[in-house]
């Protein structure tokens, strides 16, 4: 089929160089001429494990191609994905305006079509409040008038730094139709990464939407319900890896998102929890449990601060001094910094006074942008520590899973771990100088001088 991609972001890049490896052929439309001509140059605006060479592979097959012209684009597409994206606003409400603006720009293509051409299937991709799809759908009739077109609505659930095995290999595939028409394109568009058994749902519209906004609320709510469990951990001297342990030994349970850590971040769950509190506050059905998830979230963040304040309140506080940070990512294989732990960490400390370096295998480039001359970005996980008052550990980075301690004691200034993501144990820590914080966990205590570190 020909397929079009409205918007080269995270999604609309993942699932045109999917489909069209699957012998799609595929154009990629955006209205950034720059991010166009890096993508027909071989390179990639987004850091994914193996998008890249995808990319490259499929447009030298002749089957992946990039644009910012609408005409080209939209002529002979078969179907028209919407993958644009719906940022929250300031009341934590998606942004539809690119949605919209989307389907109008697809409405003038499909209008100036006439109304011998063969019906188009618009597909709405990007993550939307529930009625949006057929806003979507009633804007282009709107424009077109009788000219045959199908909707539909496609959510996507895919985790950065996995998403190319995510797409190729579905728990699920979930679609929203109108017309039989639509059912069958999608059936058929998918057909090739369902062949292990896993399901193709096709639902109303309006469920399609809710799927993923309810899939996400509930990862986001078992991640905030680990955190608040570990803050009890905390209060009463238990370790929350154990608790974990005995609890997820419940097939009931299960122990996926059970992590406890600084929280979750990046674009999906903060977005998605904030819009479902913002549909029931427009339903007058209040989400109640969400609006507690989000607030459990944020304060996370909080308190695991509070543990570098009271730790140096006794040093003068952090006004002068220096934190290392490792992973700046809100997750590991991704250079996505979008709501990241990290980034309300390090502002924090530079809100206190202190001096911040930093160091994440990929998502350095995105910080520097961001945060600008405010941080000390390193090229090497060592090289942040040089006389560093403490550590942080805020992206879960394979490289940082077994680091070389005595390394580490012999480079900092002060023998201090904050552990963001529980990633070192008690029994090793306490065979270093360091004194160690991590989250649900006692602490460990300084016990060994850094010439004695194994």
């Amino acid at each position: 089929m020909r397929l079009t991609m409205v918007g080269t972001g995270y999604v609309g890049l993942v699932t045109g160089a999917c489909f069209a490896n699957t012998g799609n052929d595929v154009t990629c439309l955006d209205i950034d001429p720059e991010k166009i001509e890096t993508l027909k140059k071989g390179g990639c605006p987004i850091y994914e494990p193996g998008l890249t060479e995808m990319i490259v592979s499929n447009s030298h097959a002749g089957r992946l191609h990039f644009t910012t012209n609408p005409q080209e684009a939209y002529a002979d597409a078969d179907v028209i994905f919407i993958c644009v994206g719906t940022p929250s606003d300031d009341r934590g409400r998606a942004d539809l305006q690119y949605v919209f603006k989307a389907a109008e720009d697809v409405a003038e293509a499909i209008k100036s079509l006439g109304p011998n051409q063969k019906p188009k299937v618009v597909v709405v991709k990007s993550t939307v409040p529930v009625g949006t799809t057929l806003e979507v759908e009633r804007r282009i009739r709107a424009i077109v008038g009788e000219i045959p077109f199908s909707i539909a609505n496609n959510p996507e659930f895919l985790k950065e730094g996995a998403a190319i095995n995510d797409f190729q290999k579905p728990d699920r595939v979930v679609c929203g139709v109108q017309s039989e028409h639509a059912d069958g394109v999608m059936r058929a568009l998918y057909e090739p990464f369902v062949r292990q058994g896993n399901p193709i749902y096709v639902f109303d519209v309006p469920s399609s939407e809710m799927v993923k906004y309810a899939s996400n609320a509930m990862l986001a709510t078992k991640i905030s319900f680990v955190n608040e469990i570990a803050g009890l951990c905390e209060s009463y001297g238990a370790d929350i890896k154990r608790v974990r342990e005995g609890m997820c030994a419940d097939k009931r349970i299960g122990n996926q998102f059970l992590h406890p850590g600084l929280g979750y971040g990046g674009s999906c769950f903060p977005k998605d929890v904030l819009a479902c509190i913002s549909m029931g506050e427009d339903a007058s059905r209040p989400a109640k449990l969400l609006s507690s998830v989000h607030e459990v979230n944020q304060d996370q963040r909080d308190s695991f601060f509070a543990k570098l304040e009271k730790h140096f309140e006794s040093d003068g506080g952090l006004e002068g001094k220096t934190l290392a940070f490792w992973g700046i990512a809100f997750k590991p294989n991704t250079d996505d910094i979008r709501e990241a732990p990290a980034l309300t960490l390090m502002n924090k400390a530079l809100a206190a006074g202190a001096k911040v370096r930093a160091y994440d295998p990929v998502a350095a480039e995105n910080a520097s942008k961001l945060m600008g001359s405010k941080i000390k970005l390193a090229g090497e996980m060592y090289e942040t520590l040089n006389g560093a008052d403490a550590l942080v550990i805020s992206t879960d980075w394979d490289e940082f899973k077994s680091p070389d301690y005595e390394r580490m004691a012999l480079a900092m200034g002060g023998h201090v771990i904050f552990d963001g993501r529980n990633l070192y144990s008690h029994e090793r820590l306490s065979e270093t100088p360091f004194t160690y914080y991590s989250v649900g966990r006692p602490a460990v205590e300084q016990a060994r001088s850094p010439q004695t570190a194994g």
